[in-house]
């Protein structure tokens, strides 16, 4: 790639698709893992094609469920068209993770040595799109008069490091736990999962930042959800999945949770 040269062609096309953006639902879905997708200009990062089917490239089964969703609610899902490689646009730009060289057990030979270029080509033309796209979303709403919530939507894979998961679905949330708790709340009467708060994965280890830069701000009720991505691996699962989080999210929704509380959060 020459210093003039843009990363996305006419070809690879956008960095961010909304679907349904005339979406009934005050909740806004956000997928930023959706894809596993990589701008012909970086090849294949120098990976194998099974490691970018695999969990690091991308949350396989997530956009499923996000899109399952977005047609029960009537609600606007806004996702990335490209591997979380490329740029994890759920990370700020100086994240040591943003644009991993090395992602759990394999190495991303395409992000060694970045140069200071490929790496700005890459905020401007993938990360930025994107988060431009959910704050005006967000914008055009709230100047319309409604309540945005804003829900994230992930998977994670079964087995890490070598370690086993028990934990299958997970409600996270950062300072702001009203719509967490709530859904917590309501858990066991929409699934029999094994749902836990801020698992796998919790702010402290920075997987906030889309919810952190949107919601936050603006005080607007949020989740994020992870999914573990062996339970929906399949349409069925997939729809199961969907159900059982906007069941759980309803309910959530009609409690009186619109007050911010900035205390502690309860354990699950």
């Amino acid at each position: 790639m020459t210093s003039h040269a843009s990363l996305l062609t006419v070809a690879d096309g956008g960095p961010v698709s909304v679907a349904n953006p005339s979406g009934d639902s005050d909740i806004l879905l956000v997928c930023e893992h959706a894809s596993n997708r990589i701008p012909a200009a970086l090849g294949m990062l120098g990976l194998e094609p099974e490691v970018l089917q695999s969990h690091i490239a991308w949350d396989p089964g997530a956009i499923e469920v996000a899109m399952a969703m977005a047609d029960i609610l009537d609600a606007t899902l806004i996702s990335q068209n490209f591997s979380r490689l490329v740029f994890d646009c759920n990370r700020a730009p100086g994240a040591h993770d943003a644009m991993p060289a090395i992602s759990e057990i394999y190495e991303v030979p395409g992000n060694h040595r970045l140069s200071e270029l490929e790496q700005q080509r890459r905020i401007i033309e993938i990360y930025t799109p994107f988060h431009e796209t959910v704050a005006d979303t967000i914008e055009q709403r709230t100047h319309a008069g409604r309540h945005p919530v804003i829900v994230t939507i992930h998977s994670f894979t079964p087995v890490y490091h070598g370690v086993m998961r028990e934990v299958e679905l997970g409600i996270l949330h950062d300072w702001d736990a009203r719509l967490a708790d709530a859904m917590l709340d309501h858990a066991s009467r929409f699934t029999d999962k094994v749902t836990r708060r801020n698992e796998p994965y919790g702010p402290g280890q920075g997987v906030m930042h889309t919810i952190d830069i949107h919601a936050a701000p603006r005080d607007l009720l949020n989740v994020m959800i992870e999914v573990r991505n062996d339970l929906i691996a399949d349409e069925a699962g997939q729809n199961r999945a969907a159900n059982e989080l906007v069941a759980m999210l309803m309910a959530a929704l009609e409690q009186p949770v619109h007050q911010t509380e900035s205390s502690p959060a309860r354990a699950s």
